[in-house]
């Protein structure tokens, strides 16, 4: 137990890829004797409570339901605007008269940082994705700053910032990091990571609990080798790139394919099944990872850092957003291939499959990478540095 327990806020947003990153280090902090209270919209109360912490609702009105997200950048981080915007009386109500010694929030939801600055209290943000970089508003920022509706965009902004309380005006500044930040990915992931201010960030990896991999898997005996096909929990109504999976993979000699199609897509769709793949509309990839050979994913952050955390090559396959970024990286890394979904053909999928694991150098370069990620800490540093904000 602490010497002086303290109380925990965490503020999220319902997306899953942003829920699940920090879930061990919440349930680290509860058996550690912290107060944790978790503030984000009811559909993912029940993972939150999981963990030990008191669910504090604050509905959110972001399309996470229908996923049906626009491809308008500006378009997107008008959303995020418009749910701080309606997320900070929430808070604001929930926290009046209970403030927390510390407030977490995750890089979708700053009003919690508008609200810790207005009570005048210790702040961190917590991401489950690559962070700013010394030179991140001119190489990146300034370029959306050039788009369609982006100066009507920070106009809206400013004026919230400048009626919210918060002691941060500035758009740019409220938008990049705080004074600290948690990056719950892997060093290596991070782009220009050598510009990154380690004073403001501390990279500690993909944090999971104590007792391992959540669910399990069996491997089949009669498997010589291990493939896992997952577009991860967003982007997942793919029925033709699944379509181009199976005849690239179904009946592959020695190869058993697990594939997961999410919750959008019905296995009808799929058509015929070869017998060496089994379809799920979720899977315990971790569990999974642990045991596969090979790995073609997405490029989420979440799955890049549990492929390099398992040291398993991948094929990486991008859909949207940082994901092309991601996919380059890992490329660039030495231990995946990418395919844009326009090239996924049977030919190109095989071929990149064939390439990886006969590479040396890609499963020498995969496992110099697993001991690096799995050496940068995950949970267990993760609480220590926040119960050392707290002193």
């Amino acid at each position: 137990m602490p010497s002086h327990p303290a109380h925990i806020a965490m503020a999220g947003i319902p997306i899953i890829s942003h829920v699940l990153p920090s879930l061990p280090i919440i349930t680290e902090l509860v058996a550690r004797g912290h107060r944790v209270t978790c503030a984000n919209d009811p559909v993912v109360a029940d993972l939150l409570t999981a963990t030990g912490a008191e669910f504090v609702p604050c509905v959110s009105g972001l399309p996470v339901a229908d996923n049906d997200w626009p491809d308008d950048p500006i378009a997107a981080m008008d959303l995020f605007l418009d749910d701080a915007v309606a997320a900070l009386p929430q808070l604001a109500a929930a926290y009046r008269d209970d403030p927390a010694d510390l407030y977490m929030y995750d890089i979708g939801a700053y009003a919690a940082r508008a609200l810790a600055e207005a009570q005048g209290r210790p702040v961190l943000q917590v991401s489950p994705t690559f962070v700013g970089w010394d030179g991140y508003e001119q190489e990146v920022a300034a370029q959306l700053r050039q788009l369609p509706g982006a100066d009507a965009h920070r106009a809206k902004f400013a004026g919230w910032l400048a009626e919210c309380g918060a002691e941060t005006t500035d758009v740019d500044a409220f938008s990049g990091l705080p004074g600290r930040a948690l990056a719950l990915i892997p060093r290596a992931m991070q782009p220009h990571a050598d510009r990154v201010d380690t004073a403001k960030v501390t990279f500690v990896g993909p944090c999971f609990g104590p007792d391992g991999p959540e669910g399990s898997w069996a491997r089949p005996a009669t498997a010589e080798n291990v493939l896992l096909i997952s577009l991860g929990s967003a982007y997942t109504h793919r029925p033709e790139f699944y379509r181009q999976c199976l005849r690239a993979y179904g009946d592959l000699p020695g190869w058993h394919i697990v594939l997961q199609i999410g919750k959008h897509t019905d296995p009808k769709e799929l058509g015929a099944v070869p017998a060496n793949v089994e379809v799920h509309s979720w899977v315990p990839q971790r569990a999974i990872l642990e045991q596969a050979d090979a790995f073609l994913t997405h490029a989420g952050m979440g799955g890049c850092g549990e492929g390099l955390l398992a040291g398993v090559p991948m094929i990486a396959v991008p859909q949207a957003a940082e994901q092309f970024l991601n996919a380059d990286r890992l490329v660039e890394l030495g231990v995946a291939r990418r395919i844009d979904t326009g090239d996924a053909t049977p030919e190109n999928l095989r071929a990149a499959l064939a390439d990886l694991v006969g590479d040396a150098g890609v499963a020498a370069r995969s496992a110099r990478l697993r001991a690096d990620a799995r050496a940068e800490g995950g949970t267990m540093r993760a609480a220590d540095l926040i119960e050392s904000l707290l002193r």
